[in-house]
C-alpha cells in the first residue's frame, strides 16, 4: 500500500484559488518528506475557473462576465535519506496567488478591473524518525511575493460620480523567512500515517507606488501571509487499499493589504478577510495491480458567510477528484483531475456602503494536474 499515497500530491496539484479560503493555491503540503529512501519529483497543474456574477447594487443587471483568469501551478521536491533516522528534503512550490480579469464593455461596475498576486516559497526540513516510529521535523522557508491591481471603480469620496477616478497599485516582489515544526506517527504493516505540521507566517515589505486621485506615491506595504496549521492522516483498510484525509486551517482572518494611499482615500483595506477557514478532504486510493492504482477524493470548506470583497468573490467550495498512478520501475506518473463547485457569495463595495453589489453563484473550476517520481 505504500504506494498510493503518491495519488494525493497530484491531486492537491490541481487545487484552485477559488477552491481554497483567501488565496490559498499549493496547501503547503510536505508529504514528499515521507518517501521511502531518496526521492525526487516534478508537479504541473493548470486550473480553468469560470466564476461571474450580476449587478445587483447598482440595479442594472449587468454581468461581470468570468472574472477569473486560467494559471498554472509548478512544484518540484527532494528527499535524501541519510540513515539513522535522519532525513532532510528541498521543496518548492507557489503557496498563495490570485487572478483576478473582470472583462471590459460589460457594463458591469467592476468592468476592466484586474489584480494579480504571485508567491514562489522554497522549504528546507529535516526529520527525525525514531525506533517507535515517532518523528519530529522542522525547517526554514523562504518565499517571495509580490501584487499588483487596477481598480477603474476605486473613488476618492462617495460624492465622486460613480465610477469615479481609477486606481492602480504595483507591489514589487520582496522576499522573505518563515518556518515549519510537525509530528508525525507511522505504522508502515498497515500504511499508517498521522501528520501535523504548524506554517508561520511570512512577513513582507513590498515597495510600493500607487496612481490615484492623489497622484503617484511611493510607500512600503506590509502584507504577511498567514499562519496555518495541517492534519493529514492515512491508513490502510483492507488490502491495497487506503483511506487518506486532512484537515487545514489558516489564519485568513489577520491578511490584509492595505496600500497607503488606497487606505487613505477608501479608509478600508484593498483585501482583507472576516473569518479563518478549515478546508477537508476525504480520499479513498486501490492499487489494481504492480503497474496501476486509482484514487477518488471529496473536498470541502464551509461558507463563512457575510459579504465578499469584488477580488475574490467566493465563498466556500465542494470537489471531487479522481487520479490514476501508473509504476514502473523506480519511476511513478501520476494524473489528476478535479471539479469545484464553487460556493455562492454576494460582494460589497465598502467605501460607497453598497451591499450587496454584485451577486455570484453557479460558479466552478476545474483542475487537472501531473506529477512525475523517482526513487533512487
Amino acid at each position: 500500500m505504500k504506494r498510493l499515497p503518491v495519488i494525493m500530491a497530484a491531486l492537491a496539484a490541481s487545487t484552485t484559488a477559488a477552491s481554497a479560503g483567501g488565496i490559498d493555491r499549493s496547501g503547503q503540503g510536505i508529504g514528499v518528506i515521507f518517501e521511502d529512501g531518496n526521492y525526487a519529483q516534478l508537479s504541473f497543474g493548470s486550473v480553468t475557473p469560470d466564476v461571474s456574477g450580476t449587478d445587483v447594487g447598482f440595479a442594472t443587471g449587468a454581468s461581470s462576465g468570468d472574472m477569473t483568469g486560467d494559471y498554472t501551478q509548478f512544484g518540484a521536491a527532494y528527499k535524501h535519506d541519510f540513515g539513522n533516522g535522519f532525513s532532510a528534503a528541498l521543496i518548492f512550490d507557489q503557496p498563495f496567488g490570485a487572478d483576478v480579469d473582470y472583462p471590459a464593455g460589460t457594463g458591469y461596475f467592476a468592468q476592466a478591473t484586474t489584480a494579480e498576486l504571485d508567491s514562489n516559497a522554497l522549504t528546507a526540513l529535516v526529520k527525525y524518525t525514531t525506533a517507535q516510529n515517532f518523528s519530529v521535523y522542522g525547517g526554514l522557508r523562504y518565499q517571495t511575493l509580490s501584487a499588483k491591481a487596477d481598480i477603474p471603480f476605486a473613488t476618492a469620496t462617495a460624492g465622486v460620480p460613480f465610477p469615479g477616478a481609477p486606481y492602480s497599485v504595483n507591489g514589487e516582489r520582496d522576499g522573505a523567512l518563515g518556518y515549519l515544526v510537525g509530528a508525525a506517527y507511522e505504522r508502515p504493516d498497515i500504511a499508517l500515517r498521522v501528520a501535523l505540521t504548524y506554517n508561520s507566517p511570512v512577513e513582507h515589505e513590498l515597495p510600493t507606488t500607487e496612481s490615484s486621485v492623489l497622484g503617484p506615491t511611493s510607500s512600503t506595504t506590509s502584507i504577511e501571509t498567514p499562519q496555518s496549521l495541517n492534519l493529514d492522516f492515512q491508513t490502510g483498510i483492507a488490502e491495497d487499499t487506503l483511506l487518506f484525509g486532512s484537515a487545514r486551517w489558516v489564519e485568513w482572518s489577520e491578511f490584509v493589504i492595505a496600500p497607503q494611499a488606497y487606505q487613505t482615500f477608501v479608509g478600508s483595506p484593498l483585501i482583507s478577510y472576516d473569518d479563518d477557514t478549515i478546508t477537508y478532504s476525504l480520499g479513498l486510493g486501490r492499487r489494481f495491480n504492480e503497474n496501476w492504482s486509482g484514487a477518488v477524493t471529496l473536498g470541502y470548506e464551509p461558507a463563512t458567510g457575510g459579504y465578499t470583497g469584488n477580488l475574490g468573490p467566493t465563498d466556500g467550495f465542494r470537489s471531487i477528484g479522481v487520479g490514476a498512478t501508473y509504476t514502473r520501475g523506480n519511476m511513478k506518473i501520476t494524473g489528476g483531475v478535479r471539479y469545484v463547485d464553487i460556493g455562492d457569495a454576494e460582494s460589497e463595495i465598502a467605501s460607497r456602503n453598497i451591499a450587496p453589489a454584485g451577486d455570484f453563484d453557479d460558479n466552478h473550476a476545474v483542475g487537472v494536474g501531473l506529477q512525475v517520481g523517482f526513487s533512487f
